[in-house]
């Protein structure tokens, strides 16, 4: 199902990137070589672009462990779970809101496995984790730019778990890696705040597009950090690629990432990003009016 080739032109990395950053480019742009140099490091130090943003919590690597295997009971998973009373807090919140809709409220993961199953449970807690990772910043730009990105990665991720199966990947492995690969922009976001002044955001194309990529790669490497399974820093890397092959984790990403940023793209009424909305096969427009019906139950949960 891939995308309609009548629309080449239209690169949605670059045009996200000037989405995401163009309310916050207030003055003369900064020094582009100072980011592009320290992203470089980055790239090749995965361990220290870790510790510019919060870990994921260790219960989900367990919990990876747990799931794949064959002798671990929904008892040991919340013996797992419960190690993160914050976690612990977020799951139970979530899972009384009206997107579950319990007939009564759920009081203990115990409770939360019976109304979700293994599976549900797992990608519920994926996404409270990395809601915390994305969100949860300090710096001045990553937290103005949070909120979008962490919406980019919800959807893509939501995205990536529908489409994995026709592309013979794990629905749970495309699912955590959409959740993960916009957490090397956050990265990239603190960087520009340390070396760059307030409003100096660099936005050519050719800045944009690089950054894109370091990012990219960051994630990767961080993911492998994270002790992520290898499939899902592979897919990141390989996001987008051209050789990559149709049936894979990497094309299936690459298709949920375009799908998501276009959503968000689309809905500021642009003709060009319209049209692309109208032009996608019905596989892939099936999957992104899926966002849609996310957005109006986030609209009643809020």
């Amino acid at each position: 199902m891939p995308f309609a080739q009548e629309q080449p032109a239209l690169d949605l990395d670059l045009a996200f990137f000037h989405w995401l950053a163009g309310p916050h480019v207030t003055g003369a742009a900064g020094d582009e070589t100072l980011v592009l140099d320290e992203l470089a490091r980055l790239m090749r130090d995965p361990h220290t672009a870790s510790t510019l943003v919060p870990r994921v919590p260790a219960v989900i690597p367990q919990v990876l462990r747990s799931l794949r295997s064959d002798a671990a009971s929904s008892v040991d998973l919340a013996r797992q779970v419960a190690q993160d009373a914050v976690l612990v807090a977020e799951v139970l919140r979530e899972v009384n809101s009206p997107y579950y809709q319990p007939s009564s409220p759920v009081r203990n993961l115990e409770g939360a496995l019976l109304l979700l199953g293994q599976n549900g449970l797992r990608m519920l807690l994926a996404r409270v984790a990395f809601r915390r990772i994305i969100s949860l910043q300090t710096s001045r730009l990553a937290r103005l730019v949070a909120p979008q990105l962490w919406n980019q990665s919800e959807k893509c991720a939501q995205a990536a778990s529908l489409l994995a199966a026709s592309h013979g990947a794990d629905p749970f492995e495309a699912y955590l890696a959409g959740l993960m690969h916009n957490v090397g922009l956050v990265v990239a976001l603190r960087v520009i705040d340390g070396l760059l002044p307030t409003g100096g955001l660099p936005d050519s194309d050719a800045f944009g597009l690089r950054l894109v990529h370091a990012a990219r790669l960051i994630s990767a490497g961080i993911a492998g950090e994270w002790e992520l399974p290898p499939a899902i820093g592979h897919a990141i890397a390989h996001l987008g690629d051209a050789a990559t092959v149709s049936t894979s984790l990497p094309a299936a990403l690459g298709e949920a990432d375009r799908l998501a940023k276009l959503h968000m793209l689309a809905g500021g009424g642009q003709p060009a990003f319209v049209g692309a909305v109208a032009a996608l096969p019905a596989g892939l427009r099936q999957v992104y009016d899926t966002f849609n019906d996310t957005d109006n139950t986030n609209r009643q949960d809020a």
